[in-house]
């Protein structure tokens, strides 16, 4: 059991890696975004490959941060009943929600993925807009997404099964830290009150 805790370690890391990076996916879309809006109000003229970068770069955001969703326990659940249940069956929920939907919907959307973005690739498919781009690298999320959220599944379905064998606390108990957002506020406070004694 040691090396499969070791083994959900890492893949925590992996996505909690991730899911820090995959946030600037969505400023690039932004940025893209802009600029697209006011190149074709000032310009009058415009791209497809513009939007398409777009949808590519959400896609990338949303599908890659999966994993990393069902770490920080953010996914959607439904507690109405399970949240009236004692800790150990909630976590017997997770386990078989895990074990009999979970993984098996990622490894069928892995089995059809991968194919689907080989063809792609081997194919060279490009989007029917005019001046839209090659499609391999879209297709690509959706392994890559899915393969990440499976290998959460599985650390998330180990952390369960450590919790209910006495092995290790609670892995749905969310840690008070603080959000990005309120260390920089308290930074900010910091800064400001060495000016005022400045």
């Amino acid at each position: 059991m040691r090396a499969l805790l070791q083994l959900s370690r890492a893949v925590d890391g992996l996505n909690a890696f991730v899911g820090r990076w995959v946030i600037w996916l969505i400023l690039g879309s932004t940025i893209i975004s802009a600029v697209n809006a006011l190149v074709r109000k000032f310009l009058n003229t415009s791209s497809n490959a513009y939007l398409e970068v777009q949808w590519y770069l959400f896609a990338a955001a949303f599908l890659l941060a999966s994993g990393y969703t069902l770490l920080n326990g953010e996914h959607v659940k439904i507690d109405v009943v399970s949240s009236r249940l004692s800790k150990r069956a909630q976590i017997w929920i997770d386990v078989f929600g895990f074990s009999l939907f979970l993984l098996p919907l990622c490894a069928v959307i892995l089995f059809f993925g991968v194919p689907f973005f080989l063809q792609g690739f081997r194919s060279g498919e490009m989007s029917q807009n005019a001046g839209g781009l090659v499609r391999w690298p879209v297709y690509l999320m959706m392994p890559l997404g899915f393969g990440l959220l499976m290998l959460q599944g599985i650390s998330e379905l180990i952390k369960r099964v450590a919790f209910l064998r006495g092995l290790i606390d609670d892995p749905t108990a969310k840690k008070l830290e603080k959000t990005p957002e309120e260390l920089l506020a308290e930074e900010l406070r910091r800064l400001q009150e060495q000016q005022g004694r400045a």
